[in-house]
């Protein structure tokens, strides 16, 4: 990654001797050229990877990713396409991508148009030809940094610009970003989990458990999965008030992944978990909503260095020793150097040994940092689901 060129340089060639038309700016001056494609314009961003072999689409809508230009270590990315029925959320999700290779032609019968279109629709920036190596193992050792991606196909860069916009933006530590993705209002939620050549199933409106599910930013997939472990799902909004959610007469209550700080979150979400663990009312949390279970228990949450995005991670369940497959992607977590006594560790990352999984002591909650919904095992996770409607059922 080379050195911020002047204004009144020449423009840069990429590798293959074209005009440059995308460029990565980092907030310490580094400046990587590229070959843009998708939405033309710029964003402002924190650069993160992604070790996923596969569901770049998801990657993209899921809202966790808000605020994140997010850098694919594998290769080939848009092969399959896109479609309708991958999305995970209707929301924003990351501000852009970055690839190694060229997006090619899709070869997938479920495609039904290119990635490049789709990123252009959806108003997100990418870039392709980078050393997506190099700017991972850039980002392995020095954390992940504050940027800007920019596309212009007439290649016109203020580069001193954009350097300054990088080292403006005030990162994701202290930022809330849940309430900017959240639902604005209360939704009963009708689908159930895909399945190939029948698409996606409705959700029974019957006598079963009902869960009430908080927002912070949610994949889709985990309340078709609520569902198809037996409950009844009510989607609320991020603020939603401690009253408004008991007057719904929940079961139980899901605390959804999403993006930002979540200390930041917790702000207004802890004293409403609080209350709910007072009245003992059951709980789930997933990702963010571990996060933030976990500090209305009492644990702190704490930056991560590069964080975990992907679909390998191995993570020990420490009642039995067995060993989950998860799919996680999180730049905070629960600080389990110092838990107190009122949360007990459940499940530990075999990458760090860092925290994925808690139990409320003396309470009918729990949480895990990883995604079950995403089945990367593909089905090491899915017990998760069934243990919390099972205990609503009880």
């Amino acid at each position: 990654m080379a050195d911020p060129a002047p204004s009144h340089a020449p423009q840069p060639r990429s590798t293959t001797g074209e005009r440059a038309t995308g460029v990565l700016v980092l907030a310490d001056g580094h400046v990587a050229w590229a070959r843009g494609f998708g939405a033309v314009g710029a964003a402002v961003g924190e650069v993160c990877f992604n070790t996923a072999m596969t569901g770049y689409q998801e990657v993209m809508t899921d809202p966790s990713y808000a605020g994140q230009i997010v850098t694919f270590t594998f290769p080939h990315i848009g092969n399959v396409g896109v479609n309708d029925e991958d999305l995970e959320s209707k929301v924003d999700g990351a501000v852009g991508c970055i690839v190694r290779e060229d997006v090619t032609a899709p070869s997938n019968f479920r495609s039904t148009g290119t990635f490049g279109d789709w990123l252009r629709a959806r108003g997100k920036i990418g870039l392709a030809g980078l050393d997506t190596r190099a700017l991972t193992r850039r980002i392995r050792l020095l954390g992940a940094p504050n940027a800007v991606i920019a596309h212009d196909p007439e290649g016109r860069f203020d580069i001193p610009r954009l350097i300054a916009s990088a080292r403006e933006w005030p990162g994701l530590e202290g930022m809330d970003l849940a309430r900017i993705v959240s639902r604005s209002g209360d939704e009963a939620w009708e689908g159930g989990v895909w399945h190939l050549g029948r698409g996606f199933a409705r959700s029974p409106r019957d006598a079963r458990p009902h869960v009430v599910a908080m927002d912070f930013g949610a994949k889709d997939n985990i309340f078709r999965n609520l569902v198809a472990a037996g409950a009844r799902v009510t989607v609320v909004p991020a603020q939603s008030s401690l009253e408004a959610i008991l007057a719904l007469q929940p079961d139980g209550v899901f605390l959804s992944n999403g993006p930002g700080d979540p200390a930041a979150t917790g702000v207004y979400a802890v004293p409403v978990i609080k209350g709910l663990l007072e009245a003992d009312v059951p709980i789930f949390g997933i990702c963010l909503g571990h996060q933030i279970l976990a500090l209305a228990a009492g644990a702190r949450t704490i930056k991560m260095h590069q964080g975990h995005r992907g679909a390998n991670h191995p993570v020990q369940r420490l009642s039995d020793g067995v060993v989950e497959i998860t799919s996680m992607n999180h730049g905070f977590a629960v600080d389990n150097s110092a838990l107190p006594d009122t949360v007990a560790e459940t499940h530990v990352s075999l990458f760090d040994g860092s925290n994925c999984g808690i139990a409320v002591v003396g309470r009918r909650a729990f949480s895990v940092q990883y995604h079950p919904e995403a089945s990367p095992g593909p089905m090491d996770s899915f017990y998760l689901f069934e243990k919390f409607v099972g205990m609503l059922a009880k």
